[in-house]
């Protein structure tokens, strides 16, 4: 096929590469801003082109042919070094341009992430942020995201991690629940309260903790915990700690500010222990690794380094 042939197919090759990543014609759709009949209708164009059949359809679900996947392991190393190159290029130009998508989890997005945004737009008048809050695990080059702000203790090897700050677990309740039904002195006691649990994973109910005073320092202690009320968002815990119902783990960053010479609105339960496993030591910025980061993503990832650089225990102390 000759150049001339080629060329009107090239935007359709592009489009099965990008389905070939999402799953989705939905997903694609959106990506590339065409309708999702759009892009059906172009890939079948294709097919009809190639002379063979591309792509797999069913009610549930999209996966490529023996001959569509082959034409994407050939043709994708191409599209990304298209891509890097121009991106290079556009960079040139001096002022950081273009859209950046972010995802990040409900809580930490909208305490500490929203206004930091808005901070960054306005200094970066010509860059646009799509910023989607969401607690479940996102697939970044799946669903076409830039960066990713997690807290974890292992990103992942596949990815640029840029650190952001550290961060901790704070096992808390309200003053008014500990009057009512006393303060434990030991993990074991816990089976006696109402914890709240936060729904992360299968360890969420099994608490693990690491004596930290000079006496028996380093001793551990698993505890099963139960409680009235699990959730995915600390913010939903937070609310219910501050209307004392229990005992429960919170990220720091989701810990009420308490105002000067104010009594704490949640205090430390078994502060000689520390708690394992939870929401991670650091908050990371992460994007899957590329050759090229664009500079509007370098900008972002500066940015939020700057605003997270005291971390958050100074508002909490």
């Amino acid at each position: 096929m000759s150049s001339d042939q080629l060329s009107p197919l090239v935007a359709d090759l592009h489009l099965l590469t990008i389905l070939a990543t999402t799953r989705s014609f939905t997903e694609t759709a959106r990506r590339l801003g065409v309708s999702k009949a759009s892009a059906s209708m172009r890939i079948s164009e294709l097919e009809r082109a190639a002379g063979v059949t591309l792509v797999r359809r069913t009610t549930r679900s999209v996966g490529l042919t023996e001959a569509g996947q082959q034409l994407v392991n050939e043709m994708q190393p191409a599209f990304n070094r298209i891509s890097d190159s121009y991106t290079a290029v556009r960079d040139l130009v001096g002022t950081p341009r273009g859209l950046v998508r972010v995802t990040a989890p409900v809580a930490l997005g909208r305490q500490h992430l929203a206004p930091c945004i808005a901070a960054f737009l306005k200094r970066y008048p010509d860059i646009h942020v799509e910023l989607e809050l969401t607690d479940r695990f996102v697939n970044l080059t799946q669903e076409g995201f830039d960066l990713a702000i997690r807290h974890t203790n292992t990103p992942p090897e596949t990815h640029v991690a840029w650190v952001l700050c550290e961060t901790a677990s704070a096992l808390v309740a309200s003053p008014q629940y500990l009057a009512e039904r006393g303060a434990p002195q030991h993990p074991s006691e816990l089976t006696a309260h109402d914890c709240l649990l936060y729904l992360g994973g299968s360890h969420s109910a099994n608490w693990t903790f690491v004596k930290k005073s000079r006496r028996k320092a380093g001793e551990r202690v698993g505890v099963t915990i139960d409680g009235k009320l699990k959730a995915n968002n600390s913010e939903v815990l937070r609310d219910a700690l501050l209307a004392g119902l229990g005992i429960g783990l919170l990220p720091d960053f989701s810990l009420p500010a308490t105002a000067t010479g104010k009594t704490p609105a949640l205090v430390p339960v078994l502060p000689d222990w520390q708690v394992q496993g939870f929401f991670g030591e650091r908050i990371y910025a992460l994007r899957p690794w590329s050759p090229q980061v664009p500079k509007a993503v370098e900008c972002l990832v500066s940015h939020l380094r700057e605003h997270f650089s005291t971390g958050f225990h100074a508002a909490h102390a």
